[in-house]
């Protein structure tokens, strides 16, 4: 989902998901090409993974369609994944009311409970049509799962949580993030479905790269 598609979306409204790779798109291994599959970026992006590993982010909106429909695909490809990648999910803020959705993951991540909800947010989101935009519908639903009120609560509203949601957006806005999902490595490449032609085949295009990042390219 691009940018300016979210200033036309109407609060829940599904859209179709082109994004996603067709089984055609897998036929041939191509040859990934900068400017094409994948961006370059200058400057390079901050990372968190420590030396030896490299670093795929995962740049998503829980109300997003697209991020859904991705989510079973990636968690598969993540539960794969070598020990030299470092993989995390970063949450965007393309608007203000995004935020709220951005403490969401972070206060469920400070808890460590996202295993637990991460899917069940967009089951709820698009699956059962919650509204889950603002804070207090947010704590009231996290609280129907089993988790404490008070402390989910005191979380999402605590000043790390805030500072974790600002830096996501920093870090959107360096990897120069247009749509989501989107995936970044090594604060160096960024990769979407417009670029790599389907989510799948963006997996695909991370792999190459992460590849490249480890023999020192």
């Amino acid at each position: 989902m691009k940018r300016r598609e979210f200033s036309l979306m109407a609060s829940g409204t599904a859209l179709t998901l082109g994004t996603l790779a067709s089984p055609a798109a897998h036929a041939q291994a191509p040859k990934f090409e900068a400017g094409e599959d994948y961006n370059l970026l200058d400057p390079r992006a901050p990372v968190e993974a420590p030396a030896g590993k490299v670093e795929v982010v995962e740049f998503f909106w829980y109300s997003c369609p697209h991020c859904n429909a991705f989510e079973p695909t990636l968690a598969a490809w993540i539960a794969k994944l070598p020990k030299d990648i470092a993989f995390r999910r970063v949450p965007v803020a393309f608007r203000d009311d995004f935020v709220p959705q951005q403490r969401l993951y972070y206060a469920l991540d400070a808890m460590g409970l996202v295993d637990k909800l991460h899917a069940k947010v967009f089951a709820a989101i698009h699956v059962e049509r919650l509204d889950l935009a603002k804070g207090p519908a947010i704590v009231e639903w996290v609280a129907k799962q089993g988790v404490d009120k008070a402390k989910f609560s005191e979380q999402f509203n605590s000043f790390t949580v805030a500072s974790k949601a600002t830096k996501a957006t920093q870090l959107q806005n360096a990897y120069k993030v247009e749509g989501v999902p989107a995936l970044g490595v090594a604060g160096r490449f960024y990769t979407d479905g417009s670029l790599a032609k389907g989510m799948e085949r963006a997996l695909k295009v991370v792999e190459s790269l992460a590849t490249s990042v480890r023999s020192g390219k």
